[in-house]
């Protein structure tokens, strides 16, 4: 059972270093930022109040560690995630991995973000009230893409 544990801590670290990654290489681009986690970890930090969704993140109360916290939170869905790949695809999958489950569950977290991390930061259901909500919206797709390479490539690595 640890063997099965570890491995899916792994896939899901694996998968979010790639996407990390990713994310880098895009902000070089023109009109692409470099990856701010502090929003998130606000967000984070004003959960435990019971408080979901924000008109404006930046607008509620700050955190002094809201970045720290943000990583913490990325990485710890990110692992959730790997988790949550191994549990519908079965252990089994770690000894003989397939890119169709991981892209599977990398496709369907995307909704995670759409419908409750983005409505919550206040950008509305899938980046809605940005000007541009479709490329947001490719992007996330995009990233979920990347990060499932990423939990099929660790598993791989590590079977």
């Amino acid at each position: 059972m640890f063997d099965i544990l570890w491995r899916s801590v792994a896939v899901g670290v694996g998968g979010t270093v790639l996407m990390d990654l990713w994310a880098i290489l895009l902000s070089f681009l023109p009109g692409q930022r470099w990856p701010n986690w502090a929003p998130v970890g606000r967000w984070f930090w004003h959960l435990r109040s019971g408080k979901v969704f924000h008109e404006d993140i930046g607008k509620a109360a700050p955190y002094e560690h809201e970045l720290a916290l943000g990583w913490i939170g990325h990485y710890a869905v990110g692992i959730l995630y790997g988790v949550l790949l191994v549990a519908v695809a079965g252990a089994a999958w770690l000894q003989a991995p397939t890119f169709l489950p991981a892209w599977a569950v990398g496709i369907v977290t995307v909704g995670a973000g759409w419908f409750l991390l983005q409505p919550g930061l206040g950008l509305g259901w899938a980046a809605s009230k940005l000007p541009n909500a479709n490329q947001v919206r490719l992007l996330n797709l995009a990233a979920h893409t990347v990060f499932a390479a990423g939990m099929y490539g660790t598993a791989l690595l590590i079977r």
